[in-house]
């Protein structure tokens, strides 16, 4: 069994778990139809960063972090749809995702599910926590952008796998169109008091995010 093949049953089988968590009543039939479209999507052929690997890093922090949570199944599912829609010559990408979770999963959630999902999934446009009455929330929201941030903070032979695999998403943009753009995306993280939200992933993860994006800069500069 390849690895594509495996991840594509091992995640499959975790979605069923977190959708049935929240609605038991779900068909297998249609828990299996919903997946199978997300995984269609994240094998779509522009991808190299944004595909199943990448739910399967976010997983692997999920697992590590899911006691903390308080909703555990809602963040599961918004890590499942958060880049289900993805066209790198597009930048409405996180509202696309988050409009197809919900369109998706109206069927079987309740709507402040969904708009809670939907909620989450646009936060992932700008890294930031939008106003949220319930405290909860907020440390829920919390850990999925941390989760999703948490390449920046891998061993610099991951990250640097990362940058290879984002500038081949961007095959379309020039060479010193994508130089100039990628590093005031990186300077502007630098400007950022912290770059991850939560006592925990600031303690793993904010040192070397910060030293990986310094010698990225480094090296774009240098190209």
């Amino acid at each position: 069994m390849n690895d594509v093949l495996q991840v594509k049953i091992e995640f499959g089988e975790r979605f069923q778990q977190h959708l049935s968590a929240l609605n038991n009543a779900v068909a297998p039939a249609a828990v299996k139809a919903l997946w199978l479209d997300i995984a269609t999507y994240y094998n779509e052929p522009q991808r190299a960063y944004h595909t199943l690997k990448h739910i399967q890093k976010l997983f692997g922090e999920f697992e590590q972090i899911k006691h903390n949570l308080h909703e555990p199944h809602i963040i599961a599912l918004a890590l499942y749809y958060h880049d289900v829609i993805y066209e790198p010559t597009r930048s409405d990408n996180e509202l696309k995702s988050a409009e197809y979770a919900v369109a998706t999963l109206r069927c079987y959630l309740s709507e402040a599910q969904c708009q809670h999902i939907y909620a989450l999934i646009m936060m992932t446009a700008t890294h930031q926590l939008h106003k949220l009455v319930d405290e909860d929330n907020v440390s829920d929201a919390a850990y999925l952008l941390d989760m999703d941030l948490s390449i920046l903070g891998a061993p610099w032979a991951e990250y640097r796998q990362y940058t290879q695999a984002v500038r081949q998403e961007y095959v379309h943009v020039i060479k010193e169109n994508y130089r100039v753009g990628r590093i005031a995306i990186l300077e502007k993280l630098l400007t950022h008091q912290t770059l991850y939200l939560t006592a925990y992933y600031r303690a793993r993860l904010e040192e070397q995010a910060r030293d990986n994006i310094k010698y990225e800069i480094s090296l774009l500069r240098a190209s």
